[in-house]
């Protein structure tokens, strides 16, 4: 059994901010991240950037100021601050008025861009407990780092990221939640794989799809297919044929601790499948709504029921992700290597 009504974020780790392209040059976005303002920004030069969304002067969000592309002006006293949240003028200041500008930095929070995303690196608020990167962002395989997802889609969940996260790794829901004539029926069918531990996850190998949804089809034949699983909250399935391969991207973000943001993403090199792109997000907005709903349903019961029955097997995944949040915790607060306690095992199913 697990309790269901835990409101940890894991701190000291990477987490998906947004796709590159709703950032654009010149551009500055507000978000909130793990409970925490967050001004997201891009230089003229390109360059991304985040800051903590205050103005240490009057608390004024620094969202709602002016950004020329090199710096972000405060709308209450015109504070200026740089992409690296350093203060570089308080223009009520006489010119024989000295003062360090450096006691009024805005907090910065490290970002990198790889394949087409921003991520941004939630450190712990406590200095004391603040530790370096772990691992790195993870890379879709098979494309090159200047890649872009053909298609992007985000769609906010009504709940804590643990209740979305599990939701969307269930291997058994599907039948049930995510039936359509263009996807699946809900028949029953027998599920064998094999899983192994992978940094800071888990894997479920490389196997033949023989039971698959329809739009598998799409690639021509019966693909390989192979899907992992990282810590905090994302996800990478890459489905292959002897010619073509597509993965798909899922990250799920806390925003705030009753509300998540799932982005689904996919990579493809099959020159056809532009033809797909006007449906493919229509598709893809009603497959994560099956998701989202139910979850939403969840929290009605979980109102009155904080306690998860997990059974083996087709909750194994959920056990996983709760005990590798549970030891990454562990791992950061006694200073040490991180342990995965997933094994390698073979998981049936019905689905």
């Amino acid at each position: 059994m697990f309790a269901a009504n835990s409101d940890l974020l894991l701190r000291n780790i990477w987490y998906h901010a947004l796709p590159s392209r709703d950032l654009k040059p010149g551009q500055m976005r507000s978000k909130t991240l793990l409970n925490e303002p967050i001004l997201l920004g891009r230089t003229q030069r390109g360059q991304a950037f985040a800051l903590r969304d205050i103005c240490p002067h009057r608390a004024v969000p620094l969202s709602c100021g002016r950004f020329d592309g090199e710096s972000v002006e405060c709308c209450y006293h015109g504070w200026r601050f740089g992409p690296n949240g350093s203060c570089l003028q308080i223009p009520s200041l006489m010119a024989d008025q000295t003062l360090d500008l450096s006691k009024f930095d805005v907090r910065r929070y490290d970002v990198q861009e790889v394949q087409g995303n921003v991520w941004i690196y939630m450190a712990d608020p406590n200095p004391q407990q603040v530790h370096p990167p772990r691992f790195e962002v993870p890379r879709i395989p098979g494309f090159p780092e200047d890649a872009q997802p053909q298609i992007s889609y985000t769609m906010p969940f009504s709940c804590f990221v643990d209740h979305a996260v599990v939701g969307l790794m269930d291997p058994a829901h599907s039948p049930f939640v995510h039936r359509a004539w263009w996807w699946r029926g809900g028949n029953l069918n027998p599920e064998i794989k094999w899983f192994d531990p992978s940094p800071y996850g888990f894997t479920m190998r490389k196997h033949r799809m023989e039971n698959m949804g329809r739009g598998y089809w799409l690639l021509g034949g019966v693909p390989d297919n192979e899907i992992c699983f990282y810590l905090p909250g994302i996800r990478t399935e890459e489905t292959t044929t002897s010619r073509h391969r597509a993965v798909n991207l899922t990250t799920v973000t806390p925003l705030t601790s009753t509300t998540s943001e799932v982005t689904f993403q996919l990579y493809w090199d099959i020159p056809w499948m532009g033809l797909l792109k006007p449906i493919l997000p229509l598709l893809i907005r009603t497959f994560l709504g099956q998701d989202r709903d139910v979850v939403i349903k969840q929290q009605i019961g979980l109102q009155h029921e904080s306690v998860l029955r997990l059974i083996k097997d087709s909750d194994t995944l959920a056990r996983w992700y709760y005990q590798l949040k549970t030891e990454y915790v562990r791992s950061q607060a006694e200073n040490r290597d991180f342990i995965s306690p997933v094994k390698t095992q073979e998981l049936r199913w019905m689905a």
